[in-house]
């Protein structure tokens, strides 16, 4: 692990218990990355400064730390405008790294995407973060210039060119990942007709547990923060033969960059199109309000807030507090419990899912003749056939659909 430090700032307005849930986030962010935390520092004050964010003489003592320590990193648990890392990186020198909330989330974004399409959403969120914070990178070249009144020397020019070269960067891949989307919606609209659950949560929670457990995939599982950044979608069948789509999707965590949500909207388009949300939290957080607030704020950014869901607490393996239950039952309307890892309660929330499918979706029964293959295709295609049974003159067909799917099928019939 590399040693490092981190500096949060605390204004009147700060909620400490907040704070406090951040810094050991940020912790474990740091962790992901094979940095060390050694120490953290708080500094107080009463408004932000203009200048460096924390004050100079704040930020001098936190690299002097470093220098006598031989630490090459301070982590910032904000994010930084441009002016003000500008500053403080000044401050630091080429030796020490100034890393904020935002750079080391989408450093590890970065690590952990695999397939093109993540790799090209935290791709132009990088360039969005970095095309602003290009001033004062190529200084060097000015003053190698020497003389009064330079204008226009190599190290503007070099910004200018960079930022040429960001712009159509962020032209380009805005371009792949617009086409990545239609493919997508090509492919959800194909889906339409099937019932679709998506799981959703605080990083970390175990979701891609879950996933594996309800659909009986195999699915990368590591215990650290985003260890997965890709959706996965499959079919379900469930107990009562009804057939659904079940999607894992990237985790939510505080403060998460908006222009990661923006580079990220194709893959959580499956949070859009769902017809159940599964609120996915770990038992065991310190801070269940603030990972459930995070959620539902996320989710209204997405416009999916109006969504039916279930509150699913996971992790009831490692907590035996009758208590906590009991709070959360009294504040959490049909909560769940669960243990993904135990695999405990989990033909409860089978049923759960299954309960709300039948609720949402009605059971017909119809008869069709041997000859009407277009028609029976057609059912099997966009309903969840339960049953069939092959008659004497007859096909006996029952499904659960929607209201608006079986007068399509009636008119096809007529």
């Amino acid at each position: 692990m590399i040693k490092s430090l981190l500096l949060s700032l605390s204004l009147p307005s700060t909620n400490q218990d907040d704070l406090n849930e951040e810094i050991e986030e940020m912790k474990r962010l740091a962790n992901t990355l094979g940095y060390s935390i050694e120490s953290s520092s708080i500094q107080n004050k009463q408004t932000i400064d203009s200048a460096t964010f924390f004050g100079k003489g704040k930020i001098q003592n936190i690299i002097n730390q470093c220098k006598e320590l031989k630490y090459n990193t301070v982590f910032i648990n904000n994010e930084l405008d441009p002016g003000h890392f500008k500053r403080i990186q000044k401050i630091a020198g080429d030796k020490i790294f100034i890393i904020d909330r935002t750079k080391l989330i989408l450093d590890i974004f970065t690590k952990h995407a695999k397939t093109i399409e993540s790799k090209k959403q935290v791709e132009l969120a990088a360039v969005q973060y970095m095309m602003p914070r290009l001033i004062g990178q190529w200084t060097h070249l000015e003053r190698q210039m020497g003389g009064v009144g330079t204008r226009g020397g190599p190290g503007e020019k070099q910004i200018e060119i960079d930022r040429r070269l960001l712009r159509k960067d962020i032209n380009k891949l805005k371009k792949d990942l617009l086409q990545i989307e239609k493919q997508r919606t090509t492919q959800r609209k194909s889906r339409k007709s099937v019932y679709k659950v998506a799981l959703v949560g605080y990083t970390n929670a175990g979701k891609s547990s879950i996933f594996k457990n309800l659909s009986g995939h195999e699915t990368y599982i590591k215990d650290e923060l985003f260890a997965t950044l890709d959706t996965t979608t499959k079919n379900i069948l469930l107990n009562d033969k009804s057939k659904i789509l079940l999607s894992d999707t990237v985790g939510f965590l505080r403060n998460l960059p908006t222009d990661l949500i923006a580079s990220f909207r194709s893959t959580l388009g499956e949070i859009k199109d769902a017809d159940l949300l599964l609120k996915i939290i770990d038992i065991s957080s310190t801070d269940i309000t603030g990972h459930i607030k995070t959620i539902d704020d996320t989710l209204k950014i997405l416009e999916c807030h109006n969504k039916k869901s279930i509150i699913v607490f996971n992790k009831i393996d490692i907590v035996n507090d009758n208590k906590i239950y009991k709070k959360l039952k009294l504040k959490y309307k049909d909560c769940l419990f669960i243990s993904s890892l135990k695999k405990l309660n989990i033909n409860i929330l089978m049923r759960a899912i299954i309960n709300q499918v039948n609720h949402d979706l009605n059971l017909y029964t119809i008869k069709l003749p041997y000859d009407s293959i277009s028609i029976i295709d057609y059912i099997y295609t966009n309903t969840n056939v339960i049953s069939r049974k092959d008659e004497f003159k007859h096909i006996k067909l029952s499904f659960r659909t929607s209201d608006g799917m079986y007068h399509r099928i009636l008119k096809k019939t007529d």
